[in-house]
């Protein structure tokens, strides 16, 4: 895995690599990893639609969620040009929720005045990173931590409010219940600086299990 400022995703080796060191911190995971079989890249190029495809994914079903992007698609380059200058009639048949919406707008303005970069936000340390996406409106810490894992490939990202995750985790380790976003931040500290390949873990052990896909992104 390279070697830089911090560590980055960038192909399957990475991944493979980035395994290995894992089960070498948390031997508990050689089982869970087992079942899980290969663990997906699934890496998306950074930008205005690497973010927006992560918002909009946050629907009630993924077919929903696909739906909509595919009308964002035809309606033109998914860009925050094209999308800041989209009228309220054309973004209303979407199918997007108005706080949905609203903050597709908001993102393409930010990155159109430069309050955000998200091509360089990908090159600095994850809390900074963090910091910076959370700062706009409609982006909570789920979001950005998607986007840094997905579209900026770094590997020591663990997105603990994801509930697949907690449902995931607490499966594999036989919990009575699930654990609150609070208590697998605090777990996920042992898997460091592979948290990211821990949460690629852990969601294709609940794919595995539940039979049903979880990965946040396409």
């Amino acid at each position: 895995m390279g070697e830089n400022q911090f560590r980055i995703i960038r192909n399957d080796a990475d991944i493979q690599i980035g395994l290995g060191e894992l089960l070498l911190l948390d031997p508990r995971l050689i089982p869970i990893a087992e079942i899980a079989g290969p663990l997906p890249l699934r890496l998306a190029t950074p930008g205005f639609a690497g973010l927006a495809s992560i918002i909009v994914s946050q629907m009630v079903s993924r077919a929903s969620a696909d739906a909509i992007w595919r009308r964002i698609e035809a309606a033109g380059p998914v860009t925050a040009q094209t999308y800041a200058a989209f009228q309220p009639d054309i973004i209303a048949t979407f199918g997007l929720s108005r706080a949905k919406a609203s903050t597709l707008k908001s993102l393409s303005s930010a990155v159109l005045s430069g309050a955000i970069d998200l091509d360089g936000i990908c090159t600095i340390e994850g809390e900074e990173a963090l910091r910076q996406l959370i700062a706009l409106p409609g982006i909570g810490p789920w979001t950005a931590e998607v986007y840094l894992m997905f579209c900026a490939g770094h590997a020591d990202i663990f997105p603990s409010g994801d509930v697949a995750l907690q449902a995931s985790v607490g499966r594999a380790f036989a919990m009575e219940t699930r654990p609150v976003a609070k208590a697998l931040t605090e777990t996920a500290r042992s898997w460091s600086p592979y948290r990211s390949i821990a949460a690629r873990l852990f969601w294709a052990y609940y794919a595995a299990t539940m039979r049903r896909e979880a990965l946040p992104i396409v």
